[in-house]
């Protein structure tokens, strides 16, 4: 009987994160002041962040140990199952083996919590009182405010515009845990203000919500910013999915041939694969496996964007990042995956895809929720938009190993449920959803006035 559920004990929760820095193909380069054009000293940004996880950010150690308040506190929902989608293959006729990994069973929903919970844990012991953070679909808002209230910080959430209005059940969830939430843009900053003085219809972007959540975080005492995706320190928390699966499939004697993910900043995907690359650059790894992120042809920062340096925020306040960027400018269309609408993408997956380690593929919302819906009728879980990008991409090998007869071992993270997005799923069911291409002249734009702004970007 082929085995369905591949489960750990709470033995097996890792007790170190993975740090990827010191196996990369080449140093990652640094962030950068526009003001002095010079590599930005880790102290100036103690007003933003926990000083431990500014530490994290910067370090070459390759494992970083979990503090044991952090494992207590994975306990309630970590490890994670290992599902084999049978279901799926099923109803592909397809030769492959598809496996995804369930994140949706932590509290919040997701594997944003992964990092919400250590993040709130290092403000919590430096004596912070409260953090303050942008969300794009409410997931990283939700996982924040939960990792709040486990170590008892206050949490103000900058929710963009358009997920507020179209999730309005993720406002709820996260004042249910204690934070204030506001959409953004907002009258709550000045940045917000002058904003919706320019626009009053503005519908918001992860990167305009960065800003009102970092101008927060300075402006009032005690008070530090935290990152969902995108920083190194956050993908390192999310190590521990990867860790999880390969012990997973030693558990069944198998191993992944291609892994896929979804990227917004990159955070789940670069969790899950991070410690299978380590096993490949290590020698560990029993078989040459693939690593492909999937995003959004709505947000194609890697298929559409360049590699340059960029903020990470509208505003400026950021310094600039060495990353696939579509601009800091960028205001996405409202589609309805939130989670993926970032105009930038994690700078060590940045450095990968650039140096040929990780591929990437881009689909539009239609063909998604397509995927998603068949999805939901073989393998009984409703998922969210975000991580139904790679279940498409998985789906499209399956059905390519059926044409060839490949029994390839196919593996994704299903990164969180889409429980609170049912007014997507009515959307695609009522014909209201469209195809959307971001047009590569918007993108043109966008890199022109980056480098207008700063001459020597391109020097860098």
């Amino acid at each position: 009987m082929v085995s369905r559920k591949i489960m750990l004990n709470e033995e097996d929760i890792p007790k170190q994160w993975y740090n990827i820095a010191p196996d990369l193909p080449k140093p990652l380069p640094p962030p950068i002041s526009p003001e002095t054009k010079e590599p930005v000293n880790p102290s100036a940004l103690e007003p933003i962040f926990a000083k431990e996880l500014i530490k994290q950010e910067i370090s070459q150690e390759r494992w970083i140990k979990i503090p044991e308040e952090v494992r207590e506190v994975y306990r309630i929902w970590r490890p994670t199952p290992l599902y084999r989608a049978t279901g799926l293959e099923k109803a592909l006729k397809t030769p492959a083996k598809i496996y995804y990994k369930y994140e949706g069973v932590s509290p919040p929903g997701s594997h944003k919590p992964n990092t919400a919970v250590a993040q709130a844990y290092y403000n919590m012991k430096q004596g912070i009182e409260r953090i303050t953070t942008e969300t794009g679909a409410g997931q990283w808002g939700s996982a924040l405010a939960y990792g709040c209230s486990m170590f008892g910080l206050e949490c103000a959430v900058y929710m963009v515009k358009v997920s507020y209005q179209q999730k309005p059940y993720r406002k709820v969830m996260m004042e249910n845990w204690g934070a204030q939430v506001h959409a953004s843009p907002s009258n709550n900053t000045e940045f917000g203000r002058r904003v919706l003085e320019d626009d009053p219809k503005n519908s918001g972007s992860l990167g305009l919500a960065i800003s009102e959540a970092m101008e927060d975080a300075v402006s009032h005492d005690n008070t530090r910013y935290t990152l969902g995706s995108v920083l190194s320190h956050v993908l390192l928390h999310q190590t521990v999915i990867g860790q999880e699966a390969i012990k997973q499939f030693e558990q069944i004697d198998d191993y992944p041939d291609i892994i896929f993910g979804c990227i917004g900043g990159g955070s789940s995907f670069s969790g899950a694969f991070y410690p299978f690359y380590y096993d490949k650059v290590s020698n560990h790894a029993p078989k040459d496996c693939e690593f492909v992120a999937v995003e959004p042809t709505a947000c194609p920062s890697m298929t559409k964007g360049n590699y340059m340096y960029d903020h990470a925020d509208v505003a400026r306040m950021t310094p600039l990042f060495k990353m696939y960027t579509l601009g800091h400018t960028f205001i996405p269309p409202p589609i309805h995956a939130g989670g993926l609408r970032y105009h930038g993408k994690a700078p060590t997956l940045c450095l990968l895809h650039k140096e040929g380690k990780v591929g990437v593929k881009a689909y539009n919302q239609l063909e998604v929720f397509e995927t998603a819906i068949l999805f939901s009728r073989t393998e009984g879980v409703v998922p969210a938009p975000e991580p139904a990008h790679a279940i498409k991409a998985a789906v499209d090998e399956a059905l390519r190993c059926k044409e060839t007869g490949e029994e390839k071992t196919i593996f994704f993270p299903l990164c969180g449920h889409g429980y609170f997005d049912m007014q997507a799923y009515d959307d695609y069911h009522s014909g209201k959803l469209k195809a959307y291409e971001y047009p590569k002249e918007k993108v043109d734009e966008a890199m022109k006035e980056l480098r207008d702004l700063y001459p020597w970007i391109n020097d860098q």
